[in-house]
């Protein structure tokens, strides 16, 4: 067993002692809701996400509702988050796409996700995974600050940390595995001033062993 994929078995069993069943702090009830709502966490907090969408979802439940929208009346729906009026086209011509060439259903595949506007690698991830319980590992700038520090990826990019990751960790757990990682960089492991006393995991970090030798 690589030294990696021996680092991932102790930390996930010890994350999935604390959190035995993660899921995603945002509230969604269908495929095209958590769609909106990841476009809409984009360097912005799930909480402030969560807010908007709870009045944003009871006006436009569906994708016909925001494809009858223009950009910038969505725009007002959700000027509190960062980036709205970007977010705003994409999710408008979005819900036009998905009327179009889907019949107004979320594909469950990560080709026709990674066509719609504003859908990256990590939102259609997040929506295979959470929507549809199709085994995928979404990156964000949480996991990828975790996994890196941690020494459980090596790498430079995103893309290239959910390579490493989901060479070493089985498929099973990629959903949760993400989950554990978002949260564990949420609450614990933040970018600036992390709460290293407090971690359950800085015996096995290579940050925190690092940071203890200076």
């Amino acid at each position: 067993m690589s030294r990696r994929k021996e680092k991932a078995k102790i930390v996930f069993t010890i994350l999935e002692e604390q959190n035995p069943h993660p899921v995603t702090e945002l509230n969604f009830e269908t495929p095209w809701q958590l769609l909106v709502a990841t476009v809409l966490s984009a360097q912005s907090t799930d909480k402030q996400v969560n807010k908007v969408t709870t009045l944003l979802f009871d006006k436009y439940p569906y994708p016909a509702q925001f494809a009858a929208l223009t950009p910038e009346e969505l725009a007002e729906e959700i000027k509190s988050i960062g980036l709205f009026r970007t977010k705003s086209k994409h999710l408008v011509v979005s819900a036009r796409a998905l009327l179009e060439r889907h019949g107004g259903e979320v594909p469950a595949d990560l080709v026709s996700l990674l066509s719609l506007p504003g859908v990256g690698q990590k939102t259609a991830n997040v929506i295979l995974a959470n929507a549809f319980g199709i085994p995928a590992l979404a990156v964000d700038t949480h996991v990828f600050r975790v996994a890196n520090r941690i020494g459980l990826a090596k790498a430079k990019t995103p893309v290239a940390t959910e390579e490493q990751l989901t060479s070493i960790i089985g498929r099973e757990l990629w959903a949760d595995a993400h989950h554990w990682l978002i949260l564990h960089g949420r609450y614990i492991c933040h970018a600036r001033n992390p709460h290293c006393s407090q971690c359950s995991l800085r015996e096995h970090c290579d940050y925190f062993q690092s940071y203890r030798k200076k």
